[in-house]
């Protein structure tokens, strides 16, 4: 890797000068200012800035990056993990990537820039090339909600395979056998685990699995809306959906009122992640509580482990799902 003695002799200027530019500590004129930093980028020394500012000292401050923070489970992530920071006395800063990568790397260079102790990451997709730098440079990350195949990092996770068991097998239980299921994106855990949970159910009940009562949404409403609109056109249409998202969930319930179904007598509906809008949905809406005050605390404890023992192993927690019973769940049939 480039060190700083290579910059300072690219730059015509001595190591204290490229320090100095660096860390902000001194002024330096603007000329000479360009020459190095024109130097850096031509040796490629943004790795080592990288790694020299998050190990620099403790500023009790830690860097969430989130993909959507529009998403209500994401905003309520958020303030549980600003909370579970406050209490172990660290500020936080959250940067928000749209689902976008560019926007992921712009992020994780402004949070270094601020040298915060860490960063805990809802990364945008399953790949994140800036996440994997980090964590070549052995700065403490903690991955929280989407599994990353292949990395070795913290990670903090909702059971989501077992919420889509729970989801379906209470639909089972209340004698429905047609049962369509609103994915999330097939590239993320969350989504694909919960898939996976819906099908193990329906096989433990001898239910044969019709691929066309599975569509594939966005994780936003308009698209359980459009969606259940589609499952209704199946003969004959599914008595159940199990929408992999509350605000999904809430999209389907508009498209079956608009339909003139009545939910739940006519077809119920089962959605994922308890936001607070689901208690206030009409009907209320049945669904699978993420414990998003245990992901927080968790993930913030992680990461205080990891600033202080970099070299401990990759760990692994799992917190558990519960099912919460509302009116949309229905009754038997």
């Amino acid at each position: 890797m480039t060190t700083i003695r290579e910059v300072a002799l690219r730059a015509g200027v001595s190591p204290s000068t490229v320090s100095h530019i660096i860390n902000n500590t001194r002024f330096v004129a603007p000329e000479t200012r360009a020459r190095v930093l024109a130097a850096m980028a031509e040796l490629n020394y943004r790795p080592n800035i990288l790694a020299r500012s998050l190990r620099r000292g403790e500023t009790h401050t830690i860097g969430l990056i989130l993909p959507d923070s529009a998403n209500p489970f994401f905003a309520e992530i958020a303030r549980a993990i600003e909370d579970a920071a406050f209490r172990a006395e660290y500020n936080v800063i959250l940067g928000n990537t749209e689902n976008n990568l560019e926007r992921e790397r712009v992020y994780v260079n402004v949070f270094v820039q601020k040298q915060v102790d860490g960063l805990i990451f809802v990364a945008t997709g399953d790949q994140s090339p800036s996440l994997e730098e980090l964590l070549q440079l052995g700065i403490p990350v903690v991955v929280v909600d989407r599994r990353l195949p292949g990395l070795q990092a913290d990670t903090v996770l909702t059971d989501n395979l077992q919420g889509g068991l729970q989801a379906t097998r209470y639909l089972l239980e209340r004698g429905h056998r047609r049962i369509g299921c609103i994915t999330g994106p097939s590239h993320l855990t969350p989504s694909a685990d919960r898939v996976v949970g819906y099908r193990q159910a329906l096989t433990e009940y001898g239910v044969p699995i019709d691929e066309r009562l599975i569509r594939r949404g966005d994780f936003h409403p308009h698209s359980g809306y459009a969606l259940t609109h589609e499952l209704l056109q199946s003969d004959p249409p599914p008595t159940a959906l199990f929408v992999c998202n509350d605000l999904m969930a809430l999209g389907a319930l508009r498209a079956l009122a608009e339909a003139g179904r009545q939910v739940p007598h006519d077809c119920a509906v089962v959605g994922f992640d308890d936001i607070e809008l689901a208690s206030y949905a009409n009907p209320p809406l049945t669904t699978i509580r993420q414990d998003k005050a245990t992901l927080a605390t968790m993930a913030v404890q992680f990461l205080r482990e990891r600033i202080a023992l970099t070299d401990i192993p990759a760990r692994t927690y799992i917190v558990a799902t519960t099912l919460v019973e509302r009116l949309s769940g229905g009754t038997t049939v």
